[in-house]
C-alpha cells in the first residue's frame, strides 16, 4: 500500500479544508497537515517529528524565504516600487490601453523586484491602474480580468518565495542560478503573452488613448526616480558572478576560485536589493529609533505567516520523504505505462487545481515535491520540471473562484467577480498551463545552463 501517497493526499485535504472551508489561516493549516502526516509513521512518529523539526530548522530555504519577505516589505516601504510605476506611467500613459500596459509591466517589475504574493501584486499595481483603466474606457470586468491575470507574475518571475521553495525541493538536482535564468525567460514568455492580449483587448473593445493626460513626462519621471531602476542590480550582480564569462574567470582565479562555490543567490539577492534600495531611497528611511521600530513592525505579520507555513511545510516534506514518497511514486509509475506528455499534463492539472483555492507558495509546499519527483522519474530534466511546476503554480492569481487577486481586482474596479471567471480561465489559466507542459517537454526553450 502506498502509505506515503495516502499521507500526501491527506496532507493536501487537511490544508484545503482548514484554509478554504473552515477559513482559518494557512499557517495553522500547515501545522495541522504536518501533525496528520505523523500519524502515518505510527510508533516512529516521535523520531520522525524530531528529525523533521531539526531538518526544517537548518534548512537554507526557510531563511532565504524570510529574507525575500523582508525584502518585499523593505522595497515597498522605501517607495522604490512607486517610483518604478511612476516611470512606467509616464511612458505609456498616453498610449491606447496604456493603463493596462502599465499594470502588466508594473506587475512584472514587482515580481522581479519584490517577489511578493499574487494578491499583494494585484493590490499594489491595481490600486493605481484599476481606476485609471475604468476612467479611460475599460469595462470594469475587463479591467479586473487584466489586473487579476497579471497578478500571477508575482510567482512567474524570479525571485519569489515559490522559486525558493522549489529550489529547496530539487536540492542538488538544479543550481539556483540555472533556475533563476530559466524562470526569467519563462516569465518573459508570460509577459509577452499578456501584452499581446492587451493589444487584442484594445482593438476588440475600442479603447482610445487619453487626450488630456494628467501624467508627467518621461523626462520628469526619470529625473526624479531613475535611481529606483538600480535596484535590479541586486539580482544582476549575483547572477553575473555565478553564471557566464565573469563567473568562469573568477572560478579559475587562485584568489576567488574556492569561494565561488559558497555564493548563494537566494541569500545575496535579497541582501543586495535591500542595500541598493536603502542607498537610492535613504531620504525615506526613518531617522529615529521609534521610526525604525514602526518601519520593522509592519513586516512582523508577514514573517509569522511565511515562516510558519514554510517551517511546517518543510517538516511535513521530510516526514513524507521518510515514509517513502519517492519510492511510492516510482512504484506507481512502474505499474502504469503512461506516455510522458500525458503524465506531464496530469501533473500540471494537479498543480493548477490545487492552486485554485491555495496561493502559489502553499500549492508548492503541498504538491511541489511529489510533482517534481513524478516528472523527474518520467524522464523530464529536473530544471525543466522545476520551471514547468512554477509556471503551473503561477496560475493561482487567475484561478477562480477562490483566488484573492480576483476579489481585490474586482473591488478596485467595481466589477462583479463572477464576470471575470470564464475570461480568466480562457485567457490566462489555460495558456499558462499549456506553456508549462511545453516547457517540461522541451518544446518551448528555456536556458539550461
Amino acid at each position: 500500500m502506498p502509505i506515503a501517497l495516502i499521507a500526501l493526499a491527506t496532507f493536501i485535504a487537511v490544508i484545503v479544508v482548514w484554509n478554504v472551508v473552515v477559513k482559518r489561516n494557512m499557517a495553522e493549516a500547515m501545522l495541522l497537515g504536518f501533525v496528520v502526516t505523523l500519524f502515518f509513521a505510527g510508533a516512529q512518529a516521535p523520531q520522525f517529528a524530531g528529525a523533521a523539526v531539526a531538518s526544517a530548522s537548518e534548512n537554507e530555504v526557510l531563511y532565504a524565504a524570510t529574507a525575500f519577505v523582508f525584502m518585499t516589505h523593505f522595497v515597498e516601504k522605501t517607495g522604490v516600487i512607486d517610483r518604478l510605476i511612476r516611470i512606467l506611467s509616464s511612458f505609456f500613459g498616453r498610449v491606447a490601453g496604456g493603463p493596462a500596459i502599465v499594470d502588466t509591466l508594473a506587475s512584472g517589475a514587482m515580481g522581479a523586484v519584490a517577489g511578493g504574493s499574487n494578491t499583494g501584486n494585484a493590490a499594489a499595481s491595481g490600486a493605481i491602474t484599476g481606476p485609471w483603466m475604468v476612467r479611460t474606457g475599460w469595462k470594469p470586468a475587463r479591467a479586473a480580468t487584466v489586473i487579476a491575470g497579471n497578478a500571477g507574475l508575482g510567482a512567474a518571475l524570479p525571485p519569489s518565495a515559490s522559486m525558493v521553495i522549489m529550489i529547496g525541493f530539487a536540492g542538488s538536482l538544479v543550481t539556483t542560478s540555472g533556475v533563476y535564468l530559466a524562470l526569467l525567460v519563462a516569465g518573459t514568455y508570460q509577459v509577452i503573452w499578456r501584452l499581446l492580449l492587451l493589444i487584442w483587448f484594445v482593438r476588440r473593445d475600442g479603447i482610445r488613448a487619453e487626450k488630456d493626460s494628467e501624467h508627467e513626462s518621461p523626462r520628469t519621471a526619470l529625473r526624479v526616480g531613475w535611481t529606483s531602476t538600480l535596484v535590479f542590480l541586486g539580482a544582476l550582480i549575483p547572477i553575473a558572478v555565478s553564471v557566464g564569462p565573469l563567473a568562469d574567470l573568477l572560478a579559475g582565479s587562485a584568489l576567488y576560485g574556492e569561494a565561488m562555490d559558497s555564493i548563494s543567490l537566494i541569500v545575496w539577492i535579497p541582501i543586495l536589493m535591500m542595500a541598493i534600495s536603502a542607498i537610492v531611497a535613504w531620504k525615506e528611511l526613518p531617522r529615529t529609533l521609534r521610526g525604525w521600530w514602526d518601519f520593522f513592525a509592519g513586516s512582523v505579520p508577514k514573517f509569522y505567516t511565511i515562516g510558519a507555513i514554510l517551517f511546517f511545510a518543510v517538516a511535513a516534506s521530510e516526514v513524507l520523504a521518510e515514509l517513502g514518497l519517492a519510492e511510492d511514486v516510482d512504484t506507481i509509475l512502474g505499474q502504469w505505462s503512461i506516455p510522458q506528455w500525458l503524465l506531464v499534463t496530469l501533473v500540471g492539472l494537479l498543480v493548477v487545481l490545487v492552486a485554485g483555492p491555495l496561493s502559489s507558495s502553499a500549492t508548492l509546499t503541498a504538491v511541489g515535491q511529489v510533482a517534481l519527483f513524478t516528472l523527474v522519474a518520467a524522464g523530464v530534466d529536473p530544471l525543466l520540471a522545476v520551471i514547468a511546476i512554477l509556471t503551473f503554480a503561477s496560475t493561482e492569481g487567475a484561478s477562480p473562484p477562490a483566488s484573492g487577486s480576483i476579489f481585490v481586482a474586482s473591488g478596485i474596479t467595481g466589477a462583479r467577480p463572477e464576470k471575470t471567471f470564464i475570461p480568466l480561465v480562457l485567457y490566462y489559466v489555460i495558456p499558462f498551463f499549456v506553456l508549462g507542459v511545453l516547457i517540461a517537454l522541451g518544446i518551448v526553450p528555456v536556458p539550461m545552463g
